[in-house]
């Protein structure tokens, strides 16, 4: 896809959550810095439809470029939402809805941005996960969710997110994986990349979740090398609504969740605003104003 110079940079945010009013007051309160900047939304923009296809809409008014990649309360079944669609055909809803709007997708031709030091191509992910981020000596999934249910952990995908057509969660994660690594590496040894996905691409930033069983659903160990494989600049995530800026192997990993309200008050008077990813000509790495 073609690209243009400009002085816009990479910003970023996820878990916007819009179901909760605190955060639509603070998405009123969203905008860009530069007239060319691009906002990477990581998914759960929230869980009925017409109000993702809203808060997508009004975003692709004020950024340059929006990129989406769905989190998993996008594809949850609630029972609030008109739209009954389940599964792939939900997922294929909002890709569709996604494209009306202008709004780039896991399944369009990956968006090139034009940076200082060059070109850099943003690469939104579907993974989903695989329950593998298990407690040591945790043998397979079942004896995993079993214990995770023992210690009063059960994610609400469990209920809502239907597969369909796939068998489980875990069977769509593989299928996806398999279909995405191929598609980045035909880009090349040469493309630079930021990854942008709901969910980390490792485990490691799970080690600090007060629910540790929790990480069965925040991941695929399939991923671990991929920020180093496909040549990333930044890997972009959200899910587990700690944000924070770490590293791995010399990338630098940015958490960007919004989160949700009784989480952001803990921290703040305020929800986090998007956080730059990367620079045009202006800015320096952290937290947007």
């Amino acid at each position: 896809m073609s690209a243009r110079r400009t002085g816009g940079s990479l910003l970023a945010v996820s878990d916007l959550h819009v179901s909760y009013e605190e955060n639509v007051i603070a998405l009123e309160a969203l905008r860009p810095r530069h007239e060319d900047d691009w906002l990477l939304v990581a998914g759960d923009v929230g869980e009925i439809a017409s109000e993702v296809e809203a808060t997508l809409a009004l975003l692709s008014r004020r950024f340059a470029t929006v990129v989406w990649a769905p989190g998993n309360h996008e594809l949850w079944s609630h029972p609030s939402d008109p739209l009954e669609l389940r599964g792939v055909a939900r997922y294929e809803h909002l890709v569709a809805v996604c494209r009306k709007l202008g709004v780039h997708t896991p399944e369009d031709p990956y968006p090139v941005w034009q940076g200082p030091a060059g070109p850099v191509t943003v690469a939104p992910l579907f993974l989903l996960y695989d329950y593998s981020f298990r407690r040591p000596g945790v043998r397979d999934k079942r004896e995993a969710l079993a214990l995770a249910a023992e210690n009063g952990v059960v994610c609400t995908d469990e209920v809502l997110l239907r597969p369909d057509p796939y068998p489980s969660a875990d069977a769509w994660c593989r299928d996806r994986v398999a279909s995405t690594e191929r598609r980045l590496a035909a880009l090349g040894p040469d493309v630079r990349t930021v990854l942008v996905n709901h969910f980390p691409l490792v485990r490691e930033p799970t080690r600090v979740l007060r629910h540790p069983d929790f990480a069965l659903w925040c991941g695929t160990g399939a991923t671990a090398d991929w920020h180093v494989r496909f040549h990333a600049e930044a890997v972009v995530y959200g899910h587990l609504h700690i944000p924070r800026t770490t590293w791995y192997d010399g990338v630098r990993f940015e958490e960007v969740s919004m989160g949700y309200p009784r989480e952001w008050r803990r921290r703040a008077a305020r929800p986090p605003g998007p956080r730059l990813v990367l620079a045009g000509g202006h800015g320096s790495v952290g937290e947007a104003p």
